[in-house]
């Protein structure tokens, strides 16, 4: 009997090794690959920052630094003893308002993340997304003077921030692509979302370094940006709402309202440009502009997207 006995410690013990040796290897593959990501960007963060043309694109129409201030607010401040113009002053407060509610809904995400690798990777998305946001804030609105124009006979159209803005904001809807593969998707469905959020990060990266390199205006412009991340939004809203005909899942239908909401706030920013509704305003003094409304309805958004993924997100076998 205690042969058998000891026999029956030594195969669980066995069965046990094998075990740990393929959550071992597992780990290890998971490691290898984000490690080879994490290469890949700083690669790509470098070849733009080394070799970009940027100062090449100016600003339409040519704009000298006396006229910057023409066609929107400005604020003189101290910073650090040094003079500074504050452009946009209370869009600066909302861009970045959104950028640190973004990162403390990142941080908050993490916190009760609860071993899903699903909301791990919502985290991430959201990390990309608010540091993205500081980013751009800061040259599109805050410091633009002193990043596009001080020294220069013409203001510059864009900066290196901007650039860095637009790839962390693409990763960070390819990050959301692989949190719901987690959450949601299984066999072909699940390799297919993979795959598209590799090669979809990849090939904009190509474009992105190309167009600063070069430099191609549209490559690195707001509008390329969004042909890249409309077929994902379009994605996740497809997925979502099969699987809840299908299931009539709660979370299902809380993430089509994430898609949706997005639309519609992408939607709000683009009629009011279209329509200068920014420009009309500001030629009776009042400031507030298409990105307000953009950062206003982000921010919203945010604040759903951290209800819904800590109620409802989580790992599918």
């Amino acid at each position: 009997m205690l042969a058998w006995i000891d026999l029956g410690v030594i195969i669980n013990f066995i069965k046990e090794l094998r075990s740990m040796r393929s959550k071992v290897k597992s780990t290890m593959t998971k490691l290898g690959s984000s490690l080879i990501g994490l290469f890949f960007f700083i690669s790509v963060f470098f070849i733009i920052y080394k070799f970009n043309k940027l100062d090449r694109i100016l600003y339409d129409p040519l704009t000298p630094p006396s006229m910057w201030c023409d066609h929107q607010p400005c604020c003189p401040i101290t910073l650090f003893d040094r003079s500074l113009l504050l452009v946009q002053p209370f869009s600066t407060s909302l861009v970045y308002l959104l950028g640190i509610t973004t990162l403390g809904i990142a941080l908050y995400i993490i916190v009760n993340h609860k071993y899903q690798q699903s909301r791990i990777w919502w985290s991430i998305a959201l990390l990309l997304w608010g540091l993205g946001a500081i980013l751009a804030g800061t040259s599109y609105q805050a410091f633009s003077y002193e990043i596009k124009c001080e020294g220069n006979v013409f203001c510059t159209w864009t900066s290196l921030w901007e650039i860095f803005y637009l790839l962390l904001s693409v990763g960070s809807v390819n990050a959301m692509m692989i949190s719901q593969v987690y959450s949601s998707s299984t066999g072909t469905w699940r390799k297919f979302q993979i795959y598209y959020a590799l090669v979809n990060m990849s090939i904009y990266c190509v474009l992105v370094i190309i167009g600063s390199l070069i430099p191609l205006q549209f490559l690195i412009s707001f509008g390329m940006m969004v042909l890249f991340l409309a077929p994902s939004i379009l994605i996740f809203f497809v997925h979502n709402l099969s699987r809840f005909l299908k299931f009539k899942k709660q979370a299902d239908f809380k993430l089509l309202w994430v898609w949706l909401g997005l639309g519609i706030v992408i939607s709000a920013y683009y009629l009011y440009y279209i329509f200068g509704i920014t420009e009309i305003l500001w030629d009776r003094g009042l400031w507030f502009s298409d990105n307000d409304i953009l950062h206003i309805g982000l921010i919203i958004w945010m604040i759903y997207i951290a209800i819904t993924v800590k109620k409802y997100v989580v790992d599918i076998p």
